[in-house]
């Protein structure tokens, strides 16, 4: 009954955004950085560290700091963002695995490692910036650069930034410099769109 009472205190349009955010993140990664193999920072690039370094399975890694990360914000921010950014989960996951088995639209779009870095960046910085307009999280990175962002002086793309370095310079024990170099340029590019649109 509890939750039912909360389903329908939600404002359709913040559902709408959050859905929509989702679902271009998720064409995004799959289509464009899955593909390249360009990497984000954050949770993801976490987890693929730790895996290298300790061979523990990103499944578990990406679930317990996910939770960490959702927890802490939780916290702060209140039941309605758990339950926005719970919709934006779900209909992430669902679009992923809806655009795997419709399978890669560009599959030629590897050999571009620099437009793969700028057009990634775009799907990711609209897609997670009309997500957390809404109200929502797709990421427990995004949760904690959101909790950052309030409570620090740093403004949210930055909070990102220094995360996403922090994660892609100790990357360099195991990717190559090159991959570095295009996974920083997302990471820039897609911190400054997220920031944009939650200034307007």
């Amino acid at each position: 009954m509890y939750i039912w009472n909360k389903l329908k205190s939600l404002e359709k349009d913040r559902i709408l955004y959050a859905s929509l955010g989702s679902v271009i993140l998720a064409f995004g990664l799959f289509n464009i950085h899955s593909q390249s193999q360009i990497s984000e920072g954050g949770i993801l690039g976490l987890t693929l560290l730790l895996y290298n370094w300790s061979s523990i399975s990103p499944s578990i890694t990406s679930a317990i700091l996910n939770l960490i990360c959702y927890g802490l914000a939780w916290k702060e921010m209140g039941n309605k963002f758990m339950v926005y950014s719970l919709i934006s989960i779900v209909v992430y996951s669902v679009s992923y695995a809806i655009f795997e088995t419709i399978g890669p639209l560009f599959p030629w779009i590897s050999n571009y490692p620099l437009m793969c870095s700028i057009l990634g960046a775009c799907f990711v910085g609209f897609g997670v910036g009309i997500a957390m307009r809404s109200g929502a999280a797709p990421g427990g990175d995004d949760a904690l650069a959101l909790l950052i962002s309030r409570y620090t002086p740093l403004k949210i793309q930055w909070a990102y930034l220094l995360a996403d370095l922090v994660v892609l310079v100790l990357s360099l024990t195991y990717i190559p410099f090159t991959k570095i170099i295009y996974s920083l340029i997302t990471v820039a590019i897609s911190g400054q769109l997220i920031g944009y649109l939650m200034k307007k």
